[in-house]
């Protein structure tokens, strides 16, 4: 009777999963069918987006639009594709990620580790800044820049993005430090290390999961702005989302869908590599960090 039931069990329970890996099977499918579409179908020419269904494989693959979308394609009066603006977005995102990185880095050291009187009041401002909309900072900042003769500039960009990041930065590491034993400062202390000697040698090699929890996290979040970069940037400095959206609203005659989905594909690119190098040691750490503090 009792092995009766244990096969009843089993039975149950495999079906109780497979169900669950249906369903997830199917919202994973659902989530992807955007990316899908961009994909094959910025490997048709434009006749084939006409005559054919979207969710078609392409039928002769061409690299034509991939070409026309990085070195050819019209966003507003310029006609010399998404290139420079690529070149922008990386030259803007990777200084202002390793900036609002070290800082943030450091700010979670000394609130976790170094408090001082009202540190905690200090640290609840700063959380503040997570929540305060873009657009109460657009002319402050506006002004900022225009005072710093940074406005309009890819300089700017970089400031903009790093003041605004370091809130979460400062959060990230700050609830990940405060699982880190106090006893190891104490003891560094007791050895005479400085400050900045401990965080070297003592915090930073401990750091590694938060670190790549934060720079995947300010990664894409600067790579996708649109608004800071709409914004606050110059014919010159416009980062990539910008170029797209000039790119999409551009019209010379056809409307070139094939290009339209290559640019959204090469936008989109550093952010899916990113994803796919370094997930699960986002996961990992973005649970490290979690569950301490």
């Amino acid at each position: 009777m009792s092995s009766a039931n244990g096969l009843v069990f089993n039975a149950r329970k495999h079906i109780s999963r497979v169900f669950v890996y249906a369903v997830l099977g199917l919202f994973a499918a659902y989530f992807l069918l955007p990316l899908f579409v961009m994909l094959v179908n910025s490997f048709k020419d434009l006749s084939e987006i006409r005559g054919g269904n979207l969710l078609m494989p392409p039928k002769s693959p061409t690299a034509e639009p991939w070409i026309k979308a990085w070195g050819e394609a019209c966003t507003g009066l310029n006609c010399d594709g998404v290139k420079g603006y690529f070149i922008n977005s990386m030259v803007i995102t990777l200084p202002a990620v390793f900036l609002a990185s070290a800082i943030g880095a450091i700010n979670g050291y000394i609130l976790s580790k170094w408090q001082f009187k009202g540190s905690e009041a200090f640290f609840a401002l700063m959380l503040l800044g997570c929540f305060i909309p873009f657009q109460a900072i657009l002319l402050p900042m506006a002004q900022t820049l225009g005072f710093l003769g940074l406005a309009n500039s890819v300089p700017g960009l970089i400031l903009v993005h790093t003041v605004y990041g370091i809130p979460f930065t400062t959060l990230f590491y700050r609830n990940y430090y405060v699982g880190i034993p106090t006893e190891l400062i104490s003891a560094a202390k007791l050895d005479g290390a400085s400050f900045f000697q401990t965080f070297f040698k003592i915090i930073l090699p401990l750091s590694t999961p938060i670190i790549i929890v934060t720079v995947i996290w300010e990664f894409t979040n600067i790579w996708n702005d649109f608004l800071f970069g709409v914004i606050y940037s110059g014919p010159t400095s416009q980062p990539i989302t910008v170029a797209l959206n000039n790119l999409v609203n551009t019209s010379t005659g056809v409307k070139e869908y094939n290009v339209d989905m290559a640019a959204a594909m090469i936008a989109g690119l550093p952010t899916i590599l990113v994803y796919i190098i370094s997930g699960k040691y986002f996961l990992r750490g973005l649970v490290a960090g979690a569950v301490k503090g």
